[in-house]
């Protein structure tokens, strides 16, 4: 199998391909299950074409928890079923499909009362870690274990004495969920897909009551393109309605968003070993290691403003810092943050007014003959949603169609990580880097590490990190460009690096830097880059402005302040 690459060029003819003949089936949206109904289809034989209106992953699917897990408070629920099909799925990432980009996490949940809730809560998490072994691929985590209070207070030292008589310990798994959207586009790319970004759909080809291809506009230089394509699988997440609207026809369900957001903080404000998983009046609060940095989340609340741009307001992190202080010796302030971000859950409408009691089952739907709908669900089962799509998706195709193969083909970069892991020291030596430069690169890009390490071979100077950034290598940003389908500033910084969220000065130090790296690989003048470095500083201006707003609505006009990047 030959490794896609995704540059300005391959871009281009993958425009042109999808408009020169018809395609078995036409993906809309590349999050995490448009990109994994890419990769199901293309793997079961089938003529696969991947559009997405702005960068992969740009919506719900970059702005997540960042965790693979098995959903632990959906037990509680009584919701076997989903928590039994996500342990499935969090232990095929972890062992066979991306063990270089899933990682196992540790989480301590404080016990605020002695005798009921060990044994309740200790309940609990034993079916969940039962549960993920009968599924035949949870033994690769440990076990959970009890802590009296004197031994969690080791583990994880911030804590209060007085906000715990014990706790528990378990394990769950984590990834950088814009960088596994990408690694599914690239991967499916390789098995054939013709993939682009930018790239939005602007209305749907019909014959009578068929939807037979859609209107595709390029969005970077204003063209367009019909495209047409036996079975559409609409994939847009939290615009699955507005999607629908383009055929002038009403859904068989609708989506409601939920907002969530995050906090970072450097590791240096956390004294602990662990990460912790609160109780809160509403849902539970999660404080996850990441890197040098914690991530803090999350909220739940309804939102019905601009989707593309959630934003998050004083209201959201003062949520948050209240009821994580709770708990911590050396509370936290707002000096302390130095990221916040916002995302869109696309949970199924239903009964409830509350979006934290939506479902978080996924719906498959053919609503017009020609049209696949595909929506609501969780990240860590976009596996099974992008099997069920493509399932229905068949029934509209007049050929017999190969079964689903996803569960056994891993994503590019997962082959020959764990030699490469174990030869870091020596690849390190080669290749004139630092051991710690090596695992971060195998982490984030398992085998394809090898492309990163030409790159620096090529040019040496691309070995050094990024100013005001170290903890990436110029290489990094060259190879977002040329490999990974970047296009603009905002999705190196934003998304194939997370610099926007891990630097208090939210990347602008390093923005300059990084758009003449990128000027080089994607034919930008000087004009082009100083628009590029303007459009990226207010952006960051309006996000922090949005985030002194008291609510909502103000929150949401003053990040509207900064419009999107239009190329030249």
């Amino acid at each position: 199998m030959r490794t896609a690459t995704l540059g300005p060029a391959e871009r281009t003819a993958a425009l042109a391909a999808m408009a020169e003949r018809e395609l078995d089936v036409l993906v809309v949206g590349a999050g995490v299950v448009g990109a994994g109904t890419a990769l199901d289809a293309v793997t079961r034989g089938l003529s696969t074409g991947l559009v997405e209106a702005r960068d992969w992953a740009s919506g719900t699917s970059s702005r997540s928890s960042k965790l693979i897990h098995g959903g632990l408070r959906y037990l509680e629920m009584l919701d076997f079923a989903l928590v039994r099909e996500a342990l499935k799925e969090r232990g095929l990432l972890l062992e066979r499909l991306a063990p270089h980009l899933v990682k196992p996490v540790p989480f301590l949940y404080p016990l605020q009362h002695k005798g009921w809730e060990r044994w309740y809560a200790g309940s609990g998490v034993a079916l969940y870690d039962a549960m993920s072994v009968s599924s035949g691929h949870g033994r690769g985590l440990p076990v959970h274990r009890h802590l009296s209070r004197g031994r969690a207070l080791r583990v994880a030292p911030c804590l209060k004495k007085d906000a715990l008589v014990g706790a528990l310990q378990y394990y769950d798994a984590q990834m950088d969920d814009a960088r596994f959207v990408t690694t599914l586009v690239r991967t499916a790319a390789s098995y054939g897909a013709q993939v682009a970004s930018r790239a939005r759909v602007v209305g749907f080809l019909r014959e009578g009551e068929r939807v037979v291809g859609a209107r595709v506009q390029d969005v970077e230089t204003g063209g367009e393109y019909a495209i047409r394509a036996r079975q559409i699988v609409n994939a847009t997440g939290v615009w699955t309605d507005d999607t629908q609207a383009l055929i002038g026809e009403r859904g068989q369900f609708h989506v409601r968003a939920s907002k969530g957001i995050h906090l970072v903080v450097p590791k240096d404000r956390i004294h602990s070993t662990t990460g912790l998983i609160l109780r809160t009046e509403k849902s539970v609060l999660f404080v996850i290691p990441w890197g040098r940095h914690w991530i803090i989340g999350t909220t739940d609340t309804d939102w019905d403003l601009d989707k593309a741009h959630p934003a998050a307001s004083s209201a959201d992190i003062d949520y948050l810092l209240e009821h994580v202080n709770g708990v911590l010796a050396t509370p936290l302030s707002r000096d302390d943050v130095q990221g916040v971000y916002a995302g869109l859950r696309p949970l199924l409408a239903g009964e409830s007014d509350a979006t934290s009691k939506l479902s978080r089952e996924h719906t498959v739907a053919h609503p017009v003959p020609g049209l696949v709908v595909v929506a609501g669900g969780k990240y860590t089962t976009y596996r099974v949603m992008a099997k069920d799509a493509v399932d229905e998706a068949v029934h509209g195709l007049d050929k017999r169609v190969a079964a689903c193969v996803t569960e056994d083909t891993p994503l590019i970069g997962a082959e020959g990580y764990r030699a490469l892991w174990n030869a870091r020291a020596g690849i390190a030596a080669r290749a004139g880097l630092h051991v710690a430069r090596v695992e971060h690169l195998l982490n984030r890009y398992g085998s394809l590490t090898e492309e990163i390490l030409d790159l620096i071979a090529a040019d040496p100077s691309l070995g050094a990190p990024l100013p005001a950034a170290e903890d990436y290598l110029r290489a990094e940003v060259v190879y977002a460009a040329s490999h990974e389908g970047a296009r603009h500033l905002d999705d190196v910084l934003t998304r194939r690096t997370r610099i926007s969220i891990e630097t208090f000065d939210r990347g602008t130090r390093s923005a300059r830097e990084c758009a003449g790296l990128m000027a080089t690989v994607l034919g930008w003048d000087a004009h082009q880059v100083d628009k590029e470095v303007e459009h990226y500083e207010k952006r960051v201006q309006a996000e922090r402005e949005s985030q002194r707003q008291p609510d909502d609505l103000t929150a949401d006009a003053a990040r509207l302040g900064a419009p999107d990047i239009v190329p030249l």
